[in-house]
C-alpha cells in the first residue's frame, strides 16, 4: 500500500496542506514543533482510528475550527481509493470512501499503517492501558470488524459501571440488583471475543517479535509476550484485588462469569467494573524478566521497535492490501548508530516508508530518497534527492 496524496484542512496546525508522496522512502524534515508529526498522525489515524499522542479527538482540530478534514489517496497495486475523514471537535466523526458515506470503522479495511514514535516507549514502560491500546489498534487493522466489537464493549462497560455507581450511592446490595445480570451477559459475550482475539494476537506476534528484537539489538534475549487476565483471578490494574487462586478451568466465558460473581461485592463497594479486558495487561519479558522495571533503556527501545516491526510483518503476511505503510516518527534521533543502521536495513524493503526528523543527517542515507520540508504548518518544498 502507498499513500500517494495527503490533504489536510484545519488539522492540528495546518489550515490547509497538500503533499504528494512516492513509493520507497519519504522524509518530512523540519525544526521541532513545525508540524512533521501532525502529517504522520493524520495518515496513521485513518488506519487505527486513534492518535498515538492524545486519547481524544479535540486536540486534532485546529484552534477556532469545529472540524478537521483528512483526505488520502491510497494505491493498492493497480487500484486506488480515496479516503476522507471528518474529525469533529464534538460528536461522532464522519467518513467517506470514494465519495460514498461509510461508518468510520470501515476505514481500516482500506488503510494499514504501522507507526513507531518515541511515545512507544510507554508501551513497555507505561501503565497497562498503553499496552492494551497497542494491541487493540493492531487488532482493528488485522480484523477491522473488531473496531465495532471494541466500541460495543466500551459502551456496555460504561453502562454497567454507571449502574454500579448508582447502586453504591443508594446502598443497594448485589442480590437486589437483578438488572446487573443483563449487563453481565453482554459484558461476557463481547469481552470474551476481545480476550480471545488478544490471546491469538500474542501467539502470532511471538516469532516475529523475537526475530525483530534480535535483528535490532544484535542479541537474542528471548523476548516473550503473555496476557495477564483479570478473568483468571487477578487484576493487573490493582495489586490488592485478588480474591482467590487464579483458575484456568473451563472456557473463557465461564471464567469470566465466575470472576464477575466473585468480584460483585467489591464492585458494588467501589462502584467499578473490576473484571474484563479493560483490566488486563500484556506482560513483556526479556531474559525471563519483565521489561517494565528490569530492562535497560536500550533493551526497552529494542522491545518497542520489535513490537512495531513484528506488527508490520504480521500485516504484511496476512493482508491483501500489500505492505502496510511504515512511519518512523522522530525515531532516529533516539537511536545509536548501530540501531539506526539495523533499523534502516529492516524497513528498506517495504513499499513505502515515511520518516520524520528534525535533523536530516540523523536519517540514514538509504532512507533519504525524497525530502518534504515542513515549516510552521506549511509544506515548503518537496525535492527528490
Amino acid at each position: 500500500m502507498i499513500v500517494e496524496q495527503l490533504s489536510l484542512v484545519d488539522f492540528r496546525n495546518y489550515a490547509v496542506a497538500d503533499v504528494s508522496l512516492g513509493p520507497g522512502a519519504n522524509v518530512f524534515v523540519g525544526r521541532n514543533g513545525q508540524g512533521k508529526t501532525n502529517l504522520a498522525e493524520a495518515i496513521a489515524y485513518l488506519a487505527t482510528l486513534g492518535s498515538h499522542r492524545v486519547s481524544n479527538d479535540a486536540p486534532l482540530v485546529r484552534d477556532g475550527a469545529e472540524a478537521a478534514i483528512v483526505r488520502a489517496r491510497l494505491v493498492h497495486g493497480e487500484r486506488s481509493v480515496l479516503l476522507e475523514l471528518q474529525v469533529n471537535r464534538q460528536g461522532a466523526n464522519k467518513a467517506r470512501v470514494n465519495g460514498a458515506a461509510v461508518r468510520t470503522a470501515e476505514l481500516p479495511r482500506y488503510a494499514q499503517v504501522i507507526l513507531f514514535a518515541p511515545e512507544d516507549l510507554q508501551i513497555v514502560r507505561g501503565d497497562p492501558s498503553s499496552r492494551r491500546k497497542f494491541a487493540d489498534q493492531l487488532l482493528v487493522q488485522r480484523t477491522p470488524r473488531l473496531a465495532g466489537v471494541l466500541g460495543d464493549y466500551d459502551r456496555v462497560l460504561k453502562q454497567r459501571t454507571a449502574l454500579l455507581k448508582s447502586a453504591k450511592a443508594r446502598g443497594v446490595r448485589g442480590d437486589a440488583l437483578s438488572t446487573l445480570d443483563v449487563w453481565d451477559d453482554k459484558l461476557v459475550a463481547l469481552g470474551t471475543e476481545v480476550i480471545e482475539a488478544r490471546l491469538s494476537l500474542a501467539r502470532d506476534l511471538a516469532a516475529p517479535v523475537a526475530a525483530a528484537y534480535t535483528a535490532i539489538a544484535g542479541a537474542d534475549h528471548d523476548p516473550r509476550l503473555d496476557w495477564a487476565l483479570s478473568v483468571r483471578g487477578g487484576d493487573p490494574e490493582d495489586d490488592e484485588s485478588v480474591d482467590g487462586e487464579p483458575t484456568d478451568s473451563g472456557s473463557l466465558a465461564e471464567q469470566f462469569r465466575t470472576a464477575l460473581a466473585a468480584r460483585r461485592p467489591a464492585e458494588l463497594e467501589r462502584g467499578l467494573t473490576l473484571v474484563g479486558p479493560h483490566r488486563d495487561d500484556l506482560v513483556l519479558r526479556v531474559r525471563g524478566l519483565p521489561v517494565k522495571g528490569y530492562a535497560s533503556h536500550g533493551e526497552s527501545w529494542s522491545v518497542a521497535l520489535a513490537l512495531r516491526l513484528a506488527s508490520a510483518e504480521l500485516l504484511r503476511a496476512e493482508s491483501r492490501l500489500g505492505d502496510p505503510v511504515l512511519i518512523l516518527d522522530d525515531v532516529f534521533a533516539e537511536l545509536d548508530a548501530g540501531r539506526r543502521s539495523r533499523l534502516a536495513d529492516l524497513v528498506g524493503g517495504y513499499e513505502q516508508v515515511i520518516v520524520t526528523s528534525a535533523v536530516e543527517e540523523d536519517v540514514p542515507d538509504a532512507l533519504r530518497a525524497r525530502l518534504v520540508r515542513v515549516d510552521s504548518g506549511r509544506i515548503v518544498e518537496a525535492p527528490d534527492v
